[in-house]
């Protein structure tokens, strides 16, 4: 990125620059490295200013907003989810976020943020199952074959080595497009046409399906001993994906207790049932899966400090290369009083 000592001058990464960010590094190295950054983060999980994300739903979707703050740096993003959205060529999830320095709280960086979530999330549930998923695990079960998928099953791979995926989803095209993104990447790709053929030999099973509803895309009766779920697709009130008995019978660790349970698959237990949160066995506060038999499930519903985490990685890789624009995005007046002046001076 050029060197500018222009205050109103605001590094953008675009939608292309961010592709070329990642095809230059390598999808897999890129997500190596943001769970790094995400477990740091985590690590120091107290000492952030927290809150659950605004959300502002209609019949259609939801927009939120997701803010963290730390003691230097303040991140929020601003995304969307609107399951129709396929149905006219457009994505289900779009997003942009912006890093900004605490002390002025000057903005440091402009991201687009719908390829950096899909990264994002892959990563933090990489992350999760590097601490829930069994030892050894190397066939995973896709449930949901759409626009996450093939992020999911890079940095399960990255970070779990996790070779053989078996695919299912209610749409055969979408299953058509996952095989062949993946076996194109090396992975053993095996298309099921029922989640009960997936899960088959699976050690490790993700859903991520779209659909605003509760719905039961895994029933308890194919979940057996040892295996690790990473729900990723119930993100909203009233959007779930698993049956209520699975999760009585797993251990659960969510991000953001506050925000998982109104949102997240333990919307459906009462507000009293235990659950762990991911950063504490992170941090080694406790432990993450304890026996072999254990079913552990990551409930992830999304949260703002893996936004943050993940704009701070992208600030720290794009200062190195040209690849970010300049915007010229905040008013720099000569004299910081006289920003009427600008407007005259400048006629």
């Amino acid at each position: 990125m050029p060197a500018t000592t222009s205050l109103n001058i605001v590094p953008f990464v675009s939608v292309d620059a961010m592709m070329k960010l990642i095809n230059a590094l390598g999808a897999e190295r890129f997500l190596t490295e943001l769970a790094g950054y995400i477990e740091e983060d985590f690590r120091r999980w107290e000492s952030f200013h927290k809150t659950a994300r605004v959300a502002a739903h209609s019949p259609d979707g939801v927009i939120e907003l997701m803010p963290a703050s730390h003691d230097t740096l303040y991140a929020f993003k601003y995304v969307n989810g609107h399951p129709k959205n396929t149905r006219t060529g457009r994505q289900t999830v779009t997003a942009f976020g912006l890093l900004a320095d605490v002390a002025t709280g000057y903005p440091i960086l402009l991201s687009e943020m719908t390829i950096l979530t899909a990264m994002r999330t892959a990563a933090t549930s990489a992350v999760a199952a590097k601490y829930l998923a069994p030892a050894g695990a190397r066939t995973m079960a896709l449930i949901g074959n759409g626009a996450q998928s093939e992020f999911q099953a890079l940095a399960f791979r990255a970070l779990l080595g996790i070779e053989r995926l078996r695919l299912h989803d209610i749409d055969p095209a979408a299953t058509r497009k996952c095989a062949g993104n993946l076996a194109r990447l090396g992975f053993e790709v095996t298309p099921c046409a029922s989640v009960e053929a997936a899960v088959q030999g699976a050690q490790v099973i993700t859903t991520a399906t779209a659909d605003k509803q509760c719905a039961t895309i895994l029933s308890d009766n194919l979940v057996g001993a040892g295996t690790h779920i990473n729900a990723i697709g119930g993100d909203c009130p009233g959007k779930t994906e698993l049956h209520r008995d699975i999760l009585l019978r797993s251990s659960i660790f969510v991000e953001y207790p506050p925000q998982t349970r109104i949102e997240g698959e333990i919307q459906q237990l009462p507000p009293d049932h235990p659950v762990q949160e991911l950063w504490r066995a992170v941090a080694g506060e406790v432990p993450g899966r304890r026996s072999a038999g254990e079913i552990t499930l990551f409930d992830s519903v999304g949260f703002a400090i893996e936004d943050f985490s993940a704009l701070r990685y992208v600030r720290d890789q794009v200062v190195r290369t040209p690849i970010a624009e300049q915007l010229d995005m905040l008013a720099d007046p000569d004299d910081p009083r006289d920003l009427f002046g600008m407007i005259l001076r400048a006629a």
